[in-house]
Parts: structure tokens; sequence; C-alpha cells
């Protein structure tokens, strides 16, 4: 079994891309995590809405700013994106179970992956893509 990432060579370009894949979910994330800390109208009503109880806001907070964290360290950015991936699954299911549209989580989780995609060489591994 190899545990080292195999010796392949990256452009700038495609480096560049996956940063900044990586970069712009992160950003919306943790500024969403951090606006659960508010207790602005908007957030109470948003809550409502989906039928979440307000006092859960804050340990949902902290945990979409701790899966953004542990995503944004290269050495654990898989592990970042696998827990990523389930907080986004339980938000499209709270979404889907009130009826409303999931495409935004559904793209944020594929540029989520797709940045890392782009970016570690650990992953292409695992999953190559045929020219």
């Amino acid at each position: 079994m190899q545990t080292t990432a195999p010796n392949v060579t990256v452009s700038k370009a495609v480096l560049w891309t996956g940063r900044v894949l990586t970069t712009l979910p992160a950003l919306m994330l943790i500024f969403s995590g951090a606006m659960k800390f508010t207790s602005s109208p908007e957030i109470a009503k948003g809550f409502e809405h989906l039928g979440v109880p307000l006092n859960h806001a804050v340990g949902l907070g902290i945990l979409e700013i701790a899966c953004t964290l542990v995503y944004l360290i290269p050495r654990t950015s898989v592990l970042g994106a696998i827990l990523l991936t389930g907080y986004l699954g339980g938000a499209i299911q709270t979404h889907v179970r009130i009826g409303e549209p999931v495409f935004t989580h559904i793209i944020l989780g594929v540029v989520i992956w797709g940045g890392i995609f782009l970016r570690d060489p650990r992953l292409r591994a695992l999953i190559p893509l045929k020219k």
C-alpha cells in the first residue's frame, strides 16, 4: 500500500485554481458559521422557517467553522471535505424536508471536492481521471 503521494507535477494554473476553489467555499462556510453566533432577527427567522430550534444555532456554527478549519489545513483537508460533505448532507435533508431547492448545497459540495482534487495529488491518485 502506497502511503506517500505520487510524484506528480501540477501546473501552477491547476494548483491556483484548486486553491481558489478551496478558498471560496471556505469563506462562505466560515461566514455562515459566524452568522449563527449573532442573535439577528434574520437568523431567528431562517431557523424558524427551517423548523430548527434557534438554540441549536451556536452548536451548528461551531460545527460548521470547525469542519471548515479542518478542511483548510492541508494535511487534514480530505477529512475536512468528508466532514463538510456530511454537514451539507444534513443541510440538504433539512431543505428537502420543507420542499426547497438544494442546488446551492450540491454545487458547494462539488466545489469543495473539486478544489481538493486539483491541489492534492493523494486524491488524484485515488480517483484517476482518464484523458
